[in-house]
């Protein structure tokens, strides 16, 4: 789960740290912090999507990248992405194929303030997602994503509707 003391480094708007403070005083005041979103594709160029649990603080039932979080105080980008993925969908991040960091997005508000690095990788499953995090996992060729998108935009977080319309092609 989301504990409200997890402490998260505040950072300034070149993202770099200038404190640290608990989940809830930063998602309060809306300080910028860190994060990290993976989007994990099949062989078949599926994409997969989680649907986030009913009791997450922020965009409940929503679908939003394969694997998303924080990035804690004193970690980095990277060690927060290997951490998240068993985690969320319980595969260890060494059996995640391709693995790579894609793209930087500056924190604003559709990312909930937060600098947000983009990975992917490719792995084929099955995961064992947490029900404490992830209410449901689904495969989505990009296409439907771009048509569910279109017709039913608030269906989709803040964040990864950014994401989408601003990733590389």
């Amino acid at each position: 789960m989301n504990p409200p003391d997890e402490i998260f480094d505040i950072v300034d708007s070149n993202d770099r740290v200038i404190g640290t403070a608990p989940r809830s005083e930063i998602h309060a005041k809306g300080l910028l912090h860190r994060a990290v979103h993976l989007w994990i594709f099949h062989p078949d160029g599926r994409l997969l999507l989680q649907k986030r649990s009913l009791t997450k603080d922020r965009e409940p039932g929503r679908w939003t990248s394969s694997v998303s979080g924080h990035v804690n105080s004193k970690e980095d980008y990277d060690t927060a992405m290997h951490r998240e993925i068993p985690e969320e969908i319980g595969v260890p991040a060494s059996t995640c194929k391709d693995f790579q960091k894609v793209k930087q997005f500056p924190a604003s508000q559709e990312t909930d303030q937060e600098f947000v690095w983009l990975y992917q990788a490719v792995h084929p499953g099955p995961f064992q997602p947490d029900p404490h995090e992830v209410a449901s996992l689904d495969w989505f060729f990009p296409a439907q994503i771009d048509q569910m998108l279109r017709d039913r935009p608030s269906t989709f977080s803040s964040c990864l509707r950014l994401l989408w319309n601003q990733r590389p092609r």
